[in-house]
């Protein structure tokens, strides 16, 4: 506790890392007061309770924006989607491979590429989403509710956009995931104290027993975004006019879940696809509405074992399109660095893919029992709100987002000379010359 104490006097005795602290918890507050201001037009006391399915994934994404007929009812998450797209194009398109290999100014425009395409992508969600709006909370339906809503909608996008950006520059961690973990984080003591309430003082023992098995399934979590697979590299003495420099042993660091949590959003979006496709043919074939019926709970074992699945899928298909054993094993032999016993050029690049096959299926596999966990946890009697924080895309990205920020606190922590966060100086997983994944 007291090295704790010791901790938090340091980060603050720093004036620049007090200073971008300051700035994240300001501009957090900005987005969290837009989240309860309502779209003009719109009577909040007469919207839906909750949001449920889809919508209530992105409800939890959202910190409860998109229930409340929020400003910022779409938030950060046409600009996800657009992302998406433009790594998607980075892989299939020539002129975007072309961008991703100019390096920085290169990103610029990957970067201000997503940008332009968020606003159309905004544009095209805010009319599915005035549609989800019972028809009782809207004031004055018509043509210019639905401009005006589409205009106000894509100016919150964009203003999230900006928080953001001015958290990566003047705060600290990564804005975008950041305004993300912050919606989910709100929902967490609401979430919590619901569950206590349900359980009440006679289940008291199994309330505890759940938070101890939600603090095991997070220490797992964290386990499964640190966990890597190093390969040992050799880098040849190099002689440069009077200047040696000595051989070099450093390594790569193949990560277990490459994939991070894009297989379970990817997943997530195709698993209502069968429900859909059912619903049309439901009254005519007994197949179909069974499929439809099962399809619509995330509790069966159809659906989470086609969720599992899928998972696993996309986490091949993403770790394939995110590392690149070609570009590492070209990288290695430009700068004079060798795998210890095996070939420069193409039988390091085969070793290296093999590695990579085989560290990614336990990742896999263990990212498809994350994310089904909070279906088991809804069986096994926990409330649906507290349920969501035992796997899934949410502690996924609470985690991922948490351990970002704590390493950055700790860089600073040790460039100004202060005993870092950690009692090793730097978080697990981690390393002072890690060789660097061109995706």
């Amino acid at each position: 506790m007291n090295k704790f104490i010791t901790s938090i006097k340091n980060i603050f005795a720093i004036e620049d890392l007090r200073t971008r602290i300051l700035n994240t918890l300001f501009f957090i507050a900005i987005y969290r007061l837009g989240v309860y201001v309502v779209l003009p037009g719109v009577d909040p006391t007469r919207l839906k309770t909750g949001a449920q399915g889809l919508f209530g994934i992105l409800d939890t994404l959202l910190g409860g924006a998109f229930s409340h007929a929020s400003i910022f009812a779409l938030g950060i998450m046409p600009y996800i989607s657009a992302s998406i797209v433009l790594q998607l194009l980075t892989i299939a398109v020539p002129y975007f491979q072309k961008l991703q290999k100019e390096g920085e100014s290169g990103r610029k425009k990957i970067n201000q590429y997503t940008r332009i395409l968020t606003i159309p992508i905004v544009l095209a969600q805010s009319v599915g989403f005035i549609a989800t709006i019972n028809a009782e909370a809207i004031i004055n339906p018509g043509t210019f509710f639905t401009v005006s809503t589409m205009i106000i909608i894509t100016a919150g996008t964009l203003f999230c956009m900006w928080l953001g950006e001015k958290i990566t520059d003047k705060g600290i961690g990564n804005g975008i995931s950041m305004i993300i973990m912050i919606g989910i984080v709100s929902r967490l003591p609401g979430a919590i104290i619901g569950e206590a309430a349900a359980k009440g003082v006679n289940k008291s023992l199994i309330f505890l027993l759940e938070m101890v098995v939600l603090f095991l399934v997070v220490m797992a979590v964290i386990v499964l975004t640190q966990a890597v697979r190093r390969i040992a590299v050799q880098y040849a003495k190099q002689v440069g006019g009077t200047t040696q420099l000595d051989a070099q042993r450093q390594f790569i660091p193949l990560k277990v879940n490459a994939a991070g949590v894009m297989p379970i959003i990817f997943a997530q979006s195709l698993m209502f696809v069968p429900a859909i496709v059912a619903s049309v043919w439901q009254n005519q074939s007994d197949t179909a509405s069974y499929i439809g019926v099962k399809f619509s709970d995330y509790t069966s074992w159809q659906y989470n074992l086609t969720f599992g699945l899928l998972i696993i899928i996309f986490t091949y298909f993403y770790t394939a399109i995110s590392v690149n054993p070609n570009q590492i094993a070209d990288d290695l032999k430009r700068s004079g660095g060798f795998v210890p016993g095996v070939k420069p050029g193409r039988d390091t690049s085969e070793f290296i893919d093999e590695i990579l096959t085989r560290v990614t299926l336990p990742g896999a596999v263990a990212l498809a029992l994350i994310a089904i966990f909070p279906a088991i946890a809804l069986l096994l009697g926990v409330t649906r709100p507290f349920s969501a924080f035992y796997g899934g895309t949410s502690l996924i990205i609470m985690v991922g987002v948490v351990l970002d920020t704590v390493n950055q606190v700790q860089s600073y922590l040790l460039m100004q000379h202060y005993d870092g966060m950690m009692k090793s100086g730097k978080l697990r997983g981690r390393t002072a010359q890690p060789i660097s994944i061109a995706s």
